[in-house]
């Protein structure tokens, strides 16, 4: 096979799930149903958000930065993947796979770091409810919302320069659904040690220190609720706490495992479906699981629907 060098590098090819040409069809309506549920569910969440003044605490401000960064993540590989799978155009430029795996960094890292502040906002509030106010003030949410994108920002932009200042070696044939940088490193015809101690270190630094955080947060959360008097808001709380986790170690442990060895033993299929969890399944459920089974935000949709057909028949 002929060799080629980063500098004749055109375009990449995105296999996909062309493995399975029996199942392209199917995978592609089942795809752009989730899409499409994904894209309402969130913008729902933003709406209500930002139309219902008394949703402007930070609980729920950071459910709509969460669901900004959802949306995000999911209109950087989904429609791209949808194209792979209904047409014969499988192709993505350098500068397009560039930029793509640079939002991808970009919007996973941020989330990683957006969900831990989430959980300390949920441990100062359930835990010390008296000091709330004045630990979670405006101030402090903005830093940590600004500091979630700005780490964000840090990691994609290192991580995605030093990926593809590696040369490249033909054939171009990405056999993933989106170009994630352990996909992309695998056409590397250098020696990538150092990458991949970094990749390590990243990933315990963004990935796993959060998690555990989260973690020790929701413990702390649990023995708190524990000591409720009433019966019935442990077990909302429970079933709260409960969800969250799932949605969170959903998130974290298939990103982990996806991020922490860029050569590992995972075959390219464990990769892609490993990788749909976190950019379709979790996008999906977390409208679900964090909004939409709230009671307040509940509240907030009816009055609107409300607001809004009292205002057509006026």
């Amino acid at each position: 096979m002929k060799r080629q060098n980063q500098s004749s590098v055109v375009e990449f090819i995105l296999l996909g799930f062309s493995n399975y040409p029996e199942l392209q069809e199917w995978l592609f309506g089942v795809f752009l149903v989730i899409y499409l549920m994904t894209l309402m569910g969130n913008a729902i969440i933003i709406v209500v958000i930002s139309l219902e003044k008394s949703l402007h605490i930070p609980l729920y401000l950071f459910l709509l930065n969460l669901s900004m960064l959802e949306m995000c993540f999911s209109a950087v590989i989904m429609p791209k993947m949808l194209v792979v799978l209904s047409t014969e155009k499988t192709t993505i430029t350098f500068v397009g796979c560039f930029a793509q795996m640079y939002f991808i960094l970009l919007f996973g890292v941020t989330e990683c770091f957006l969900l831990g502040a989430m959980a300390y906002d949920r441990y100062a509030a359930i835990c010390h409810p008296l000091n709330y106010p004045v630990i979670m003030n405006k101030s402090f949410f903005i830093k940590l919302v600004i500091l979630s994108l700005g780490s964000g920002m840090m990691v994609a932009t290192l991580q995605t320069t030093w990926v593809f200042s590696f040369p490249f070696c033909g054939p171009n044939e990405i056999n993933h659904i989106s170009c994630e940088t352990p996909a992309v490193l695998e056409l590397a015809c250098a020696n990538i040690f150092l990458f991949e101690i970094y990749a390590l270190t990243g990933t315990v630094l963004v990935v796993i220190v959060p998690f555990l955080l989260i973690l020790l947060s929701y413990i702390r959360i649990l023995f708190a609720i524990l000591k409720m008097p009433s019966t019935s808001g442990r077990q909302k709380a429970f079933s709260t706490c409960a969800s969250h986790l799932t949605s969170v170690t959903l998130f974290y442990g298939t990103a982990t495992m996806t991020y922490i060895q860029p050569n590992s033993g995972y075959s390219p299929e464990t990769k892609k479906v490993m990788s749909l969890a976190y950019s379709l399944l979790t996008p999906l459920l977390n409208p679900l699981i964090y909004s939409l089974r709230n009671s307040e935000m509940k509240r907030a949709l009816i009055k609107l629907w409300r607001n809004k057909v009292n205002s057509y028949t006026l």
